[in-house]
Protein backbone atom coordinates (compact mmCIF):
# COMPACT_ATOMS: atom_id res chain seq x y z
CA UNK A 1 0.00 0.00 0.00
CA UNK A 2 1.33 3.48 -0.87
CA UNK A 3 0.48 6.69 0.95
CA UNK A 4 -0.83 9.56 -1.51
CA UNK A 5 1.86 11.70 -1.82
CA UNK A 6 2.95 15.08 -3.70
CA UNK A 7 6.11 15.21 -5.84
CA UNK A 8 7.85 16.46 -2.86
CA UNK A 9 7.46 13.89 -0.64
CA UNK A 10 8.73 11.23 -2.86
CA UNK A 11 11.60 10.24 -0.72
CA UNK A 12 14.08 11.96 -2.36
CA UNK A 13 16.18 15.37 -1.55
CA UNK A 14 15.21 18.30 -2.24
CA UNK A 15 16.19 21.79 -1.96
CA UNK A 16 14.79 24.75 -0.35
CA UNK A 17 13.72 28.15 -1.82
CA UNK A 18 16.77 30.28 -3.38
CA UNK A 19 16.41 33.03 -1.64
CA UNK A 20 16.63 30.76 1.84
CA UNK A 21 20.49 31.68 2.27
CA UNK A 22 19.28 36.12 2.21
CA UNK A 23 16.60 35.41 4.95
CA UNK A 24 18.14 32.77 7.16
CA UNK A 25 21.20 35.39 7.05
CA UNK A 26 19.02 38.19 7.84
CA UNK A 27 20.62 39.38 10.81
CA UNK A 28 24.07 39.43 9.36
CA UNK A 29 22.92 41.84 7.00
CA UNK A 30 20.83 44.29 9.20
CA UNK A 31 24.96 44.12 10.86
CA UNK A 32 26.22 45.39 7.68
CA UNK A 33 23.36 47.62 6.75
CA UNK A 34 23.48 49.41 10.38
CA UNK A 35 27.33 50.01 9.84
CA UNK A 36 26.53 51.54 6.70
CA UNK A 37 24.28 53.43 7.99
CA UNK A 38 26.36 54.44 11.03
CA UNK A 39 28.75 55.90 9.01
CA UNK A 40 27.11 57.40 6.14
CA UNK A 41 24.39 59.17 8.31
CA UNK A 42 25.50 62.50 7.46
CA UNK A 43 25.77 62.14 4.17
CA UNK A 44 22.45 60.22 3.92
CA UNK A 45 20.61 63.31 5.95
CA UNK A 46 22.27 65.79 3.58
CA UNK A 47 20.91 63.48 0.45
CA UNK A 48 17.24 63.21 1.85
CA UNK A 49 16.95 66.48 4.04
CA UNK A 50 19.32 69.20 2.51
CA UNK A 51 18.13 71.89 5.28
CA UNK A 52 19.09 69.90 7.98
CA UNK A 53 22.77 69.32 7.04
CA UNK A 54 25.90 71.14 7.79
CA UNK A 55 27.66 73.05 5.18
CA UNK A 56 31.62 72.04 3.94
CA UNK A 57 32.93 68.24 4.15
CA UNK A 58 31.62 65.72 7.18
CA UNK A 59 34.99 64.30 9.02
CA UNK A 60 35.08 60.61 8.70
CA UNK A 61 33.45 60.26 6.21
CA UNK A 62 33.88 57.28 4.06
CA UNK A 63 32.96 58.23 1.05
CA UNK A 64 34.83 61.55 0.72
CA UNK A 65 37.64 59.83 1.61
CA UNK A 66 37.65 57.58 -1.48
CA UNK A 67 36.85 60.50 -3.31
CA UNK A 68 39.71 63.00 -2.21
CA UNK A 69 42.30 59.91 -2.81
CA UNK A 70 41.34 58.93 -5.93
CA UNK A 71 39.68 55.52 -5.10
CA UNK A 72 36.95 55.07 -6.52
CA UNK A 73 37.86 52.39 -8.59
CA UNK A 74 40.25 49.90 -5.53
CA UNK A 75 36.45 51.01 -3.90
CA UNK A 76 34.49 49.50 -6.52
CA UNK A 77 36.82 46.40 -6.94
CA UNK A 78 36.03 45.82 -3.07
CA UNK A 79 32.63 46.01 -2.79
CA UNK A 80 32.28 44.32 -6.12
CA UNK A 81 34.56 41.20 -4.61
CA UNK A 82 32.60 41.33 -1.30
CA UNK A 83 28.99 40.92 -3.70
CA UNK A 84 30.82 37.98 -4.89
CA UNK A 85 32.42 36.19 -2.06
CA UNK A 86 28.89 36.70 -0.56
CA UNK A 87 26.43 35.79 -3.09
CA UNK A 88 29.42 32.42 -3.46
CA UNK A 89 28.54 31.49 0.48
CA UNK A 90 25.05 31.93 -0.08
CA UNK A 91 25.15 29.43 -2.96
CA UNK A 92 27.31 26.80 -1.29
CA UNK A 93 25.07 27.29 2.02
CA UNK A 94 21.10 27.11 -0.18
CA UNK A 95 23.34 23.68 -2.27
CA UNK A 96 23.83 22.32 1.18
CA UNK A 97 20.53 22.88 2.54
CA UNK A 98 18.22 19.99 1.66
CA UNK A 99 15.24 18.10 3.02
CA UNK A 100 13.66 15.05 2.07
CA UNK A 101 10.23 13.33 3.31
CA UNK A 102 10.31 9.53 3.14
CA UNK A 103 7.06 6.99 4.43
CA UNK A 104 8.82 7.08 7.89
CA UNK A 105 11.07 10.62 8.49
CA UNK A 106 11.40 14.16 8.14
CA UNK A 107 14.80 15.15 7.63
CA UNK A 108 16.92 17.96 6.82
CA UNK A 109 20.60 18.39 6.30
CA UNK A 110 22.26 21.82 6.31
CA UNK A 111 26.12 22.95 6.77
CA UNK A 112 29.07 22.91 4.28
CA UNK A 113 31.98 22.41 6.84
CA UNK A 114 30.09 21.13 10.20
CA UNK A 115 27.35 19.17 8.67
CA UNK A 116 23.87 18.66 10.66
CA UNK A 117 21.12 16.40 9.90
CA UNK A 118 18.03 16.35 11.96
CA UNK A 119 15.38 13.90 11.48
CA UNK A 120 11.66 13.62 13.03
CA UNK A 121 10.33 10.13 12.57
CA UNK A 122 6.39 10.80 11.12
CA UNK A 123 4.81 8.44 13.84
CA UNK A 124 6.13 11.12 16.78
CA UNK A 125 4.65 14.29 14.90
CA UNK A 126 2.84 16.25 17.27
CA UNK A 127 2.11 19.08 14.89
CA UNK A 128 3.26 20.84 11.86
CA UNK A 129 3.14 24.83 11.95
CA UNK A 130 3.74 27.27 9.20
CA UNK A 131 5.19 30.44 10.02
CA UNK A 132 5.18 33.47 7.25
CA UNK A 133 7.42 36.50 9.00
CA UNK A 134 6.60 39.70 7.61
CA UNK A 135 9.60 39.92 4.75
CA UNK A 136 8.96 36.22 4.19
CA UNK A 137 5.87 37.42 3.13
CA UNK A 138 6.83 39.46 0.84
CA UNK A 139 8.46 37.37 -1.22
CA UNK A 140 5.85 34.84 -1.06
CA UNK A 141 7.87 32.66 1.28
CA UNK A 142 7.43 30.39 4.78
CA UNK A 143 8.57 28.01 6.48
CA UNK A 144 7.31 24.86 8.03
CA UNK A 145 8.24 23.64 11.60
CA UNK A 146 7.63 19.76 12.61
CA UNK A 147 6.96 19.30 15.89
CA UNK A 148 8.57 16.12 17.32
CA UNK A 149 8.21 14.04 20.80
CA UNK A 150 11.31 15.15 22.69
CA UNK A 151 13.24 18.41 23.85
CA UNK A 152 14.65 20.43 20.72
CA UNK A 153 13.71 17.52 18.68
CA UNK A 154 11.71 19.95 16.16
CA UNK A 155 12.86 19.70 12.52
CA UNK A 156 12.38 23.43 10.66
CA UNK A 157 11.97 23.66 6.84
CA UNK A 158 13.15 27.51 6.27
CA UNK A 159 12.09 28.48 3.79
CA UNK A 160 9.86 27.29 1.42
CA UNK A 161 7.04 29.00 -1.18
CA UNK A 162 4.30 29.27 0.02
CA UNK A 163 2.16 26.61 -2.35
CA UNK A 164 4.96 24.45 -1.19
CA UNK A 165 4.78 24.76 2.34
CA UNK A 166 1.31 24.01 2.17
CA UNK A 167 1.46 21.45 -0.39
CA UNK A 168 4.64 19.32 2.23
CA UNK A 169 2.59 20.37 4.94
CA UNK A 170 -0.76 18.56 3.88
CA UNK A 171 2.17 15.50 3.44
CA UNK A 172 3.77 15.10 6.29
CA UNK A 173 0.48 15.49 8.04
CA UNK A 174 -1.56 12.68 5.44
CA UNK A 175 1.73 10.37 5.91
CA UNK A 176 2.00 10.90 10.32
CA UNK A 177 -2.00 10.03 10.23
CA UNK A 178 -1.52 6.67 8.18
CA UNK A 179 -3.84 7.86 5.14
CA UNK A 180 -4.19 5.60 2.33
CA UNK A 181 -5.07 4.66 -0.87
CA UNK A 182 -8.10 3.04 -1.05
CA UNK A 183 -9.70 1.43 -4.44
CA UNK A 184 -6.56 3.21 -6.30
CA UNK A 185 -3.74 1.48 -5.24
CA UNK A 186 -4.36 -3.04 -5.27
CA UNK A 187 -2.77 -5.30 -3.17
CA UNK A 188 0.88 -6.02 -3.51
CA UNK A 189 1.56 -8.70 -6.81
CA UNK A 190 -2.35 -8.18 -7.78
CA UNK A 191 -1.02 -6.12 -10.53
CA UNK A 192 1.13 -7.77 -13.46
CA UNK A 193 4.61 -5.73 -12.90
CA UNK A 194 5.07 -6.39 -17.01
CA UNK A 195 1.44 -4.98 -17.95
CA UNK A 196 2.57 -1.32 -18.55
CA UNK A 197 -1.48 -0.52 -19.09
CA UNK A 198 -2.00 -1.62 -15.43
CA UNK A 199 1.00 0.23 -14.13
CA UNK A 200 -0.08 3.78 -16.20
CA UNK A 201 -3.43 2.85 -15.03
CA UNK A 202 -2.58 2.40 -11.46
CA UNK A 203 -0.43 6.42 -11.76
CA UNK A 204 -3.22 8.09 -12.95
CA UNK A 205 -5.96 6.88 -10.56
CA UNK A 206 -2.97 8.06 -7.81
CA UNK A 207 -2.54 11.46 -9.07
CA UNK A 208 -6.25 12.06 -9.26
CA UNK A 209 -6.60 10.63 -5.60
CA UNK A 210 -3.58 12.83 -4.98
CA UNK A 211 -5.65 16.08 -6.39
CA UNK A 212 -8.83 15.29 -4.61
CA UNK A 213 -7.13 14.33 -1.36
CA UNK A 214 -5.06 17.60 -1.22
CA UNK A 215 -7.70 19.53 -2.14
CA UNK A 216 -10.30 18.13 0.86
CA UNK A 217 -7.06 18.61 3.57
CA UNK A 218 -5.69 22.09 2.71
CA UNK A 219 -7.27 24.15 -0.44
CA UNK A 220 -10.99 23.93 0.88
CA UNK A 221 -10.66 27.18 3.78
CA UNK A 222 -12.26 26.35 6.70
CA UNK A 223 -14.74 29.06 8.23
CA UNK A 224 -13.17 29.73 11.96
CA UNK A 225 -15.57 28.82 14.67
CA UNK A 226 -14.36 32.18 17.13
CA UNK A 227 -14.42 35.51 15.66
CA UNK A 228 -12.42 37.66 18.47
CA UNK A 229 -13.18 41.53 17.69
CA UNK A 230 -10.39 43.93 18.03
CA UNK A 231 -11.65 45.72 20.94
CA UNK A 232 -12.10 43.11 23.05
CA UNK A 233 -8.93 41.74 22.77
CA UNK A 234 -7.48 45.04 23.86
CA UNK A 235 -9.80 45.15 26.54
CA UNK A 236 -8.62 41.81 27.42
CA UNK A 237 -5.24 43.19 27.42
CA UNK A 238 -6.05 45.81 29.49
CA UNK A 239 -7.58 44.03 32.33
CA UNK A 240 -5.06 41.63 32.70
CA UNK A 241 -3.19 40.45 35.62
CA UNK A 242 0.14 42.25 34.33
CA UNK A 243 -1.52 45.39 34.19
CA UNK A 244 -2.45 45.09 38.03
CA UNK A 245 1.36 44.49 38.81
CA UNK A 246 1.90 48.05 36.40
CA UNK A 247 -0.69 49.95 38.55
CA UNK A 248 1.09 48.73 41.55
CA UNK A 249 4.22 49.26 40.81
CA UNK A 250 2.93 53.26 40.23
CA UNK A 251 1.59 53.51 42.84
CA UNK A 252 4.84 52.29 45.00
CA UNK A 253 6.16 54.75 42.43
CA UNK A 254 4.05 57.87 43.58
CA UNK A 255 4.30 56.96 47.16
CA UNK A 256 7.98 57.14 47.32
CA UNK A 257 7.64 60.83 45.31
CA UNK A 258 5.97 61.81 48.05
CA UNK A 259 7.75 60.91 51.00
CA UNK A 260 10.81 62.52 49.18
CA UNK A 261 12.61 59.35 47.23
CA UNK A 262 11.99 60.63 43.54
CA UNK A 263 14.96 58.37 42.32
CA UNK A 264 12.35 56.12 42.21
CA UNK A 265 10.57 57.41 39.12
CA UNK A 266 13.34 56.90 37.05
CA UNK A 267 12.75 53.25 37.64
CA UNK A 268 9.22 53.66 36.32
CA UNK A 269 10.22 54.52 32.54
CA UNK A 270 11.72 51.38 31.48
CA UNK A 271 8.81 49.21 33.70
CA UNK A 272 6.50 51.19 31.41
CA UNK A 273 8.51 50.56 28.45
CA UNK A 274 8.68 47.00 28.83
CA UNK A 275 4.98 46.66 29.67
CA UNK A 276 4.22 48.57 26.59
CA UNK A 277 6.58 46.49 24.43
CA UNK A 278 4.66 43.92 26.54
CA UNK A 279 1.12 44.66 25.59
CA UNK A 280 1.46 45.95 21.96
CA UNK A 281 3.69 42.10 21.17
CA UNK A 282 0.82 40.16 22.57
CA UNK A 283 -1.67 42.47 20.98
CA UNK A 284 -0.44 42.70 17.68
CA UNK A 285 0.50 38.32 17.92
CA UNK A 286 -3.31 37.29 18.60
CA UNK A 287 -5.08 39.45 15.80
CA UNK A 288 -6.11 37.49 12.85
CA UNK A 289 -7.39 34.71 15.20
CA UNK A 290 -9.10 31.71 13.94
CA UNK A 291 -9.24 28.08 15.16
CA UNK A 292 -11.35 25.33 13.18
CA UNK A 293 -11.29 21.93 12.27
CA UNK A 294 -9.36 20.09 9.50
CA UNK A 295 -9.05 16.62 8.46
CA UNK A 296 -5.97 16.52 9.61
CA UNK A 297 -6.62 18.18 13.05
CA UNK A 298 -7.23 21.63 14.27
CA UNK A 299 -6.17 24.46 12.62
CA UNK A 300 -4.88 27.52 14.52
CA UNK A 301 -3.85 30.51 13.31
CA UNK A 302 -2.52 33.93 14.50
CA UNK A 303 -0.90 37.05 14.32
CA UNK A 304 -0.75 39.79 12.00
CA UNK A 305 2.75 40.51 10.99
CA UNK A 306 4.29 37.30 11.53
CA UNK A 307 1.34 34.64 10.79
CA UNK A 308 1.40 31.37 12.06
CA UNK A 309 -0.82 28.55 11.41
CA UNK A 310 -0.55 25.73 13.15
CA UNK A 311 -2.27 21.97 12.52
CA UNK A 312 -2.54 20.19 15.72
CA UNK A 313 -3.55 16.39 14.98
CA UNK A 314 -5.96 14.93 16.86
CA UNK A 315 -4.48 13.25 20.08
CA UNK A 316 -2.02 15.53 20.73
CA UNK A 317 -3.29 17.78 23.69
CA UNK A 318 -2.91 16.46 27.08
CA UNK A 319 -4.57 18.82 29.07
CA UNK A 320 -6.57 21.55 28.70
CA UNK A 321 -7.26 24.26 31.36
CA UNK A 322 -10.10 26.85 30.76
CA UNK A 323 -9.55 30.42 32.59
CA UNK A 324 -11.29 33.93 34.08
CA UNK A 325 -9.79 36.34 35.97
CA UNK A 326 -11.77 38.35 38.13
CA UNK A 327 -11.61 41.53 35.76
CA UNK A 328 -13.09 39.08 33.42
CA UNK A 329 -15.57 38.26 35.31
CA UNK A 330 -18.36 41.12 34.27
CA UNK A 331 -17.61 40.57 30.59
CA UNK A 332 -18.27 37.12 30.28
CA UNK A 333 -14.58 36.22 29.65
CA UNK A 334 -12.28 32.89 29.30
CA UNK A 335 -9.35 31.96 27.79
CA UNK A 336 -8.29 28.47 27.24
CA UNK A 337 -4.68 27.01 27.26
CA UNK A 338 -3.17 23.35 26.84
CA UNK A 339 -0.29 21.42 27.23
CA UNK A 340 0.98 19.46 24.35
CA UNK A 341 4.22 18.65 23.45
CA UNK A 342 5.80 21.69 21.62
CA UNK A 343 9.49 19.94 20.98
CA UNK A 344 10.93 23.63 22.85
CA UNK A 345 11.96 24.39 26.03
CA UNK A 346 9.74 25.99 28.49
CA UNK A 347 12.06 28.72 28.46
CA UNK A 348 11.85 29.42 24.75
CA UNK A 349 9.58 32.58 24.13
CA UNK A 350 7.92 30.98 20.90
CA UNK A 351 6.63 27.92 23.45
CA UNK A 352 3.91 30.72 25.01
CA UNK A 353 2.19 30.96 21.63
CA UNK A 354 1.58 27.10 21.17
CA UNK A 355 0.38 26.62 24.86
CA UNK A 356 -2.93 29.32 24.37
CA UNK A 357 -4.97 28.10 21.87
CA UNK A 358 -7.51 31.00 23.04
CA UNK A 359 -6.72 34.42 23.94
CA UNK A 360 -9.76 35.31 24.83
CA UNK A 361 -13.68 34.41 24.35
CA UNK A 362 -17.57 34.33 25.43
CA UNK A 363 -18.93 30.96 26.89
CA UNK A 364 -20.35 29.88 23.53
CA UNK A 365 -17.02 29.89 22.32
CA UNK A 366 -14.99 28.24 24.89
CA UNK A 367 -18.00 25.46 24.04
CA UNK A 368 -16.72 25.39 20.55
CA UNK A 369 -13.42 25.32 21.15
CA UNK A 370 -13.03 22.81 24.05
CA UNK A 371 -15.40 20.18 21.46
CA UNK A 372 -12.91 20.61 19.21
CA UNK A 373 -9.72 20.17 21.46
CA UNK A 374 -11.21 17.39 23.24
CA UNK A 375 -13.64 15.37 20.51
CA UNK A 376 -14.01 12.16 22.77
CA UNK A 377 -14.99 13.57 25.47
CA UNK A 378 -18.70 12.57 25.46
CA UNK A 379 -21.66 15.30 25.10
CA UNK A 380 -22.73 14.33 28.51
CA UNK A 381 -19.69 15.20 30.41
CA UNK A 382 -19.33 18.65 28.69
CA UNK A 383 -21.72 19.80 31.42
CA UNK A 384 -19.29 19.39 33.73
CA UNK A 385 -17.03 21.87 32.28
CA UNK A 386 -18.92 24.88 32.32
CA UNK A 387 -22.17 23.90 34.68
CA UNK A 388 -20.14 22.54 37.14
CA UNK A 389 -16.42 22.86 36.24
CA UNK A 390 -16.18 26.87 35.40
CA UNK A 391 -19.49 28.17 36.96
CA UNK A 392 -19.57 25.58 39.88
CA UNK A 393 -20.28 24.13 42.49
CA UNK A 394 -24.28 24.21 41.64
CA UNK A 395 -27.13 21.94 42.65
CA UNK A 396 -25.82 18.27 43.09
CA UNK A 397 -22.44 19.21 42.50
CA UNK A 398 -20.59 15.63 41.80
CA UNK A 399 -16.76 17.48 42.54
CA UNK A 400 -15.24 15.84 45.48
CA UNK A 401 -13.88 19.36 47.29
CA UNK A 402 -12.27 21.02 50.68
CA UNK A 403 -13.53 18.60 53.85
CA UNK A 404 -14.32 21.21 56.74
CA UNK A 405 -11.44 20.43 58.78
CA UNK A 406 -9.34 21.82 56.18
CA UNK A 407 -11.45 24.90 54.98
CA UNK A 408 -8.96 27.26 56.53
CA UNK A 409 -6.29 26.66 53.90
CA UNK A 410 -9.15 27.46 51.45
CA UNK A 411 -11.01 30.16 52.91
CA UNK A 412 -13.09 31.98 49.67
CA UNK A 413 -12.61 28.53 47.36
CA UNK A 414 -13.02 25.68 49.17
CA UNK A 415 -16.24 24.82 47.28
CA UNK A 416 -14.69 25.08 44.46
CA UNK A 417 -11.64 23.82 44.88
CA UNK A 418 -12.12 20.03 44.38
CA UNK A 419 -11.48 17.18 41.81
CA UNK A 420 -13.55 14.66 39.31
CA UNK A 421 -12.74 11.33 37.86
CA UNK A 422 -14.67 10.09 34.91
CA UNK A 423 -14.22 7.13 32.70
CA UNK A 424 -12.74 9.74 29.91
CA UNK A 425 -10.79 11.96 31.75
CA UNK A 426 -9.87 14.16 35.28
CA UNK A 427 -11.49 17.38 35.92
CA UNK A 428 -9.52 19.87 38.45
CA UNK A 429 -11.24 22.99 39.54
CA UNK A 430 -9.88 25.54 41.52
CA UNK A 431 -9.65 29.13 42.66
CA UNK A 432 -12.62 31.50 43.48
CA UNK A 433 -10.86 35.03 42.44
CA UNK A 434 -8.89 33.51 39.34
CA UNK A 435 -11.07 30.70 38.18
CA UNK A 436 -9.68 27.70 36.34
CA UNK A 437 -10.83 23.76 35.34
CA UNK A 438 -8.59 21.91 34.09
CA UNK A 439 -9.58 18.66 31.96
CA UNK A 440 -6.67 15.84 31.57
CA UNK A 441 -7.65 12.88 29.45
CA UNK A 442 -6.73 9.56 30.81
CA UNK A 443 -5.89 8.28 27.50
CA UNK A 444 -2.91 11.23 27.46
CA UNK A 445 -2.31 10.77 31.41
CA UNK A 446 1.28 9.01 32.19
CA UNK A 447 0.26 8.30 35.89
CA UNK A 448 -1.14 9.71 38.97
CA UNK A 449 0.03 11.31 42.24
CA UNK A 450 -1.02 11.44 45.72
CA UNK A 451 1.23 13.75 48.38
CA UNK A 452 1.17 14.47 52.09
CA UNK A 453 2.52 16.71 54.10
CA UNK A 454 3.16 16.47 58.00
CA UNK A 455 -0.14 19.16 58.29
CA UNK A 456 -2.05 17.24 55.43
CA UNK A 457 -1.62 13.79 57.57
CA UNK A 458 -3.03 15.82 60.70
CA UNK A 459 -5.76 17.08 59.01
CA UNK A 460 -6.81 13.33 56.46
CA UNK A 461 -6.31 15.51 53.26
CA UNK A 462 -3.75 14.94 50.59
CA UNK A 463 -2.89 16.70 47.03
CA UNK A 464 -3.81 15.54 43.92
CA UNK A 465 -1.48 15.29 40.58
CA UNK A 466 -2.16 14.31 36.98
CA UNK A 467 1.09 13.55 35.62
CA UNK A 468 1.00 14.86 31.82
CA UNK A 469 3.91 16.42 29.99
CA UNK A 470 4.95 19.94 31.15
CA UNK A 471 3.30 23.27 29.95
CA UNK A 472 1.30 25.55 31.29
CA UNK A 473 -1.69 24.23 32.34
CA UNK A 474 -1.64 23.58 36.65
CA UNK A 475 -1.93 19.90 36.64
CA UNK A 476 -2.45 19.81 41.14
CA UNK A 477 -5.33 20.06 43.56
CA UNK A 478 -4.43 20.33 46.84
CA UNK A 479 -6.01 19.87 50.25
CA UNK A 480 -8.92 17.20 48.96
CA UNK A 481 -9.92 14.56 51.62
CA UNK A 482 -7.48 12.13 51.51
CA UNK A 483 -10.22 9.09 51.19
CA UNK A 484 -11.65 10.75 48.00
CA UNK A 485 -8.14 11.23 46.70
CA UNK A 486 -7.12 7.17 47.44
CA UNK A 487 -10.46 6.18 45.75
CA UNK A 488 -9.54 8.24 42.86
CA UNK A 489 -5.97 7.08 42.55
CA UNK A 490 -6.98 3.19 42.59
CA UNK A 491 -9.99 4.29 39.93
CA UNK A 492 -7.47 6.35 37.62
CA UNK A 493 -4.83 4.05 37.40
CA UNK A 494 -7.22 1.31 36.12
CA UNK A 495 -9.18 4.21 33.52
CA UNK A 496 -5.84 5.16 32.24
CA UNK A 497 -4.95 1.37 31.30
CA UNK A 498 -8.53 1.38 29.77
CA UNK A 499 -8.77 4.70 27.94
CA UNK A 500 -5.13 4.21 26.86
CA UNK A 501 -5.81 0.95 25.34
CA UNK A 502 -8.56 1.99 23.73
CA UNK A 503 -7.64 5.14 22.45
CA UNK A 504 -7.26 5.43 18.70
CA UNK A 505 -7.05 9.46 17.91
CA UNK A 506 -3.10 9.29 17.56
CA UNK A 507 -4.11 7.16 14.08
CA UNK A 508 -6.99 9.13 12.92
CA UNK A 509 -7.06 8.45 9.61
CA UNK A 510 -6.26 4.23 9.42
Amino acid sequence: MEEVRSALSDGEWHRMHPLTPLLRGGLFLLVVIGIVVANLRERLVALFIPDFSDEGEVPGDPVDYVLSNNLLLVAGLALLGTLVVLTVIFWVSWRFHTFRITGDDVEVRTGVFFRTHRRAPLDRVQGVNLTRPLVARLFGMAKLEVIGAGLDSNVKLEYLSTSNSETIRADILRLASGRRLGEASAAEGAVDAGSRVHQAANLVSAGITGIIEGEDLEAAEVESVVHIPAGRLAASRVLSTSTLGLLAFLAVVIVGAVIGEPWVLFAFVPALLGFGAYWVRSFVRSLRYSIAPTSGGVRITFGLFTTVSEILPPGRVHAVEVRQSLMWRPFGWWSIAVNRISGRAMTDAGTDQLTSVLPVGTRADVERVVRLLLPALPEDQLALVFEQGILGPAPGDPYATTPRRARVFRPLSWRRNGFLLTPDALFLRRGFIWRALGVFPLARMQSIRISQGPVDRALRVANLTANVVSGTVTTTVGVVDRDDALRAFEDAAQGIVAASAGDRTHRWAR
